[in-house]
C-alpha cells in the first residue's frame, strides 16, 4: 500500500484524505500514509456527503483513500485511490524503504474536524511532535500485552486514534468492531466474541454493551463524563481508566486511573509531560476548589485549526509564564487531593455521545428560507439535541427541516426533535435561554423534564402486550414518548448507541436477542413487535 501511495507522488506534506470504514484497512492506510511523512485527513464514510466535501476542502486534501466513496460522492476534482486499487495493484519497483525525505517535527501528522461555530466544521492540525508526545505519554500506562482490544467508535473521532495506538504500543490485536453492520446477537455480543483483554469505550457505549467487556482485564472510558455508577459497577476486579482531553490536546491531556486510588468520577490528573491550569476570566490561577477554565500545556498542544488563523491565536495562547497552552473551555475545579473536577462547559459547545458539537453550527444549518430565528439544545440526559425554531413564511414543516439538517450534518449534530415557537424566551440578562427551551421541550412531550420514561404517563397502554414492551423500552431509551407503533426510531431521535440500549432492554422485558441488523431492518414499535412475535413463536414451536 505505501509502494502505491509513492508511486502516486505522494510524500512528506500531502494531505490525504482517509475514507477507509471501518475496517483494518484504515489503519494499513494511515500507518503508510505516516511513512511517507504524509498527513492523514480523517473521515468517516457514513456521515452526509455534502459534510464530507467541505471537510475535503477545508483540508486542502490532494487525494482520497476510499472504501466506498467515489469522486461523484465527494466532488470537488480530489483524485480517489480505492482500497482494492492498493491492494491489487503490483509495486513497480522495489518494496519501500522509507520516505525520500523525513518529515520535521512540526509537519501535521493528521487533520481531524470538529463541530465549528462558523457554520462549518473546523480541522485540527496536529503534529509530528504532538504525536510523538502522546505515544510517549501512553507508554508510561503499563497497560496488559497481548491479547485483543476493541474498537468500535467512528474513524473521524479521535478517539478511535487512541483505542488503535494505545492497543499498537501494548502489542494488542486490534478488533475493529462495527456495531451498526455486525450479524453478532447484539452489540455486547460483538464485542464478547473478541474476547478482549482491553477495552476502550465511550461511557455510553460501554453502558450499553456491559455484558460483553466482563472478562477484560483493563477498560478505558473517554469521550464524555462517566457517571459513577457505571464506574463503580466496572472498577472492581480490573484497572479501570477515565480519560479527558480534546482533539487540539493530541487526544488526551488527563486521566483517572484506579490503579493508584483516582476517584473515576474525576477526569485525574495531566499525563506524563503535560500540564494543566486552572485559570479565572483574567488568566490568574484559581484556588482549590474553585472553578475555573480548563487550559492545557505541554508538547501535545496541536498547530492549531487549519486555515483559521484568528481562530487559532483566540484559543492557542502563548503565556510568558506557562508557554503555549490551549483554552479548552471546560470548567473544572480542582480538590484538595490534586485530581480535577469537570463541572460543564463555559459556552454553547455541548457533547453528545463523545462528539463535540458547536450548537451554533446546527443553528446556521438550520436558518434560511421559511426559518427566522434557530436555537438548538441538548435535551435532559445529555443523549440528543432539541431544535426550537420561529417560523417565517415558506417554512418547510419540521420533519423536512430535519430532513435537510440530516442531509448535511452528521447524525449525532441532527436534532432528535424539532418545535416551532412564536418567540424565543430570554434570560435576565437578555440572552436566548436554552434551558427554558430544553424544559419546555420535555414538558411538551408529557413528561417532567428530568424522567427517564418508562412508558406510563398520559398516554394509555397499548393493547398488544410487545407493542407495549417495545414502547416502554423506546421510551426509556429515547427519554420522551413516543405513541405511534408506526414511528421510525432513528426519526424519533434514536441513533447507534441508543438502539445498543433498545437491544439490551429489549432482552431484559422478552428474553430475545435481537442483532442490530435486524433492529435496523425494523426500525418501528410495530415492526419490531412482530419480530420480537416472531422469534417467541418459534421459540414455543420449538419446544
Amino acid at each position: 500500500m505505501t509502494r502505491v501511495l509513492e508511486a502516486h507522488g505522494i510524500g512528506r506534506g500531502t494531505a490525504v484524505a482517509l475514507a477507509t470504514g471501518r475496517d483494518r484497512h484504515a489503519v494499513t492506510a494511515l500507518l503508510s500514509v505516516w511513512s511517507l511523512g504524509a498527513s492523514a485527513v480523517l473521515l468517516d464514510e457514513r456521515h452526509p456527503a455534502a459534510h464530507l466535501s467541505e471537510v475535503v476542502v477545508n483540508s486542502g486534501a490532494e487525494w482520497i483513500v476510499a472504501a466506498e466513496l467515489t469522486p461523484e460522492v465527494l466532488g470537488n476534482g480530489v483524485p480517489v485511490l480505492t482500497v482494492s486499487e492498493l491492494f491489487e495493484k503490483p509495486a513497480e519497483a522495489d518494496a519501500f524503504t522509507g520516505p525520500a525525505g523525513p518529515c520535521r517535527p512540526d509537519d501535521v501528522a493528521y487533520v481531524i474536524h470538529t463541530s465549528g461555530s462558523s457554520g462549518r466544521p473546523k480541522g485540527v492540525e496536529v503534529s509530528f511532535a504532538n504525536l510523538e508526545a502522546f505515544l510517549d505519554a501512553i507508554e508510561t500506562l503499563g497497560m496488559p500485552r497481548g491479547g485483543n482490544g476493541v474498537n468500535a467508535v467512528s474513524p473521524a473521532f479521535d478517539g478511535w486514534l487512541w483505542c488503535t495506538l494505545l492497543y499498537l504500543v501494548f502489542g494488542n490485536a486490534l478488533g475493529i468492531v462495527d456495531l451498526a453492520r455486525s450479524t453478532a446477537g447484539s452489540p455486547a455480543a460483538a464485542i464478547a466474541a473478541l474476547a478482549p483483554r482491553v477495552v476502550c469505550l465511550t461511557p455510553s457505549l460501554l453502558a450499553a454493551c456491559e455484558a460483553g467487556v466482563d472478562g477484560a482485564e483493563a477498560i478505558v472510558v473517554a469521550g464524555e463524563p462517566c457517571p459513577p455508577d457505571l464506574a463503580g459497577r466496572h472498577r472492581t476486579g480490573r484497572r479501570m481508566l477515565n480519560v479527558y482531553g480534546p482533539t487540539e490536546a493530541t487526544i488526551a491531556a488527563t486521566w483517572a486511573d484506579s490503579a493508584r486510588g483516582d476517584d473515576l468520577a474525576t477526569i485525574g490528573t495531566a499525563i506524563p509531560g503535560y500540564a494543566v491550569h486552572v485559570l479565572d476570566p483574567e488568566g490568574r490561577p484559581v484556588p482549590d476548589g474553585t472553578r475555573g477554565e480548563l487550559y492545557i500545556g505541554g508538547p501535545g498542544v496541536a498547530l492549531g485549526y487549519r486555515n483559521e488563523p484568528e481562530l487559532t491565536a483566540r484559543y492557542f495562547v502563548s503565556d510568558p509564564e506557562r508557554g503555549r497552552v490551549y483554552g479548552t473551555g471546560d470548567l473544572v475545579r480542582r480538590r484538595a487531593d490534586g485530581l480535577l473536577e469537570f463541572c460543564g462547559r463555559g459556552d454553547e459547545q455541548v457533547k453528545v455521545r463523545g462528539f463535540r458539537v458547536e450548537l451554533a453550527e446546527i443553528e446556521r444549518r438550520a436558518t434560511g428560507p421559511g426559518v427566522a430565528r434557530a436555537v438548538a439544545y441538548l435535551l435532559p440526559g445529555g443523549r440528543t439535541i432539541g431544535l426550537a425554531v420561529v417560523a417565517a413564511e415558506g417554512y418547510p414543516g419540521d420533519d423536512e427541516l430535519r430532513e435537510r439538517l440530516a442531509a448535511a450534518l452528521p447524525a449525532h449534530q441532527v436534532p432528535s426533535g424539532v418545535r416551532r415557537v412564536e418567540r424565543l424566551p430570554l434570560t435576565p440578562n437578555g440572552k436566548t435561554d436554552r434551558a427554558a427551551l430544553a424544559t419546555a421541550h420535555a414538558l411538551a412531550t408529557g413528561r417532567p423534564a428530568t424522567a427517564a420514561g418508562d412508558g406510563t404517563g398520559p398516554h394509555p397502554p397499548p393493547a398488544d402486550p410487545l407493542i407495549g414492551a417495545v414502547t416502554k423500552v423506546w421510551n426509556a431509551v429515547l427519554e420522551h414518548p413516543v405513541t405511534d407503533a408506526d414511528a421510525d426510531f432513528f426519526a424519533s431521535g434514536g441513533h447507534s448507541l441508543l438502539a445498543a440500549g433498545v437491544i439490551t432492554a429489549l432482552r431484559r422485558e422478552t428474553g430475545v436477542s435481537l442483532s442490530m441488523r435486524e433492529l435496523l431492518g425494523n426500525p418501528t414499535i410495530r415492526g419490531c413487535a412482530a419480530l420480537l412475535r416472531a422469534r417467541l413463536d418459534e421459540s414455543t414451536a420449538v419446544s
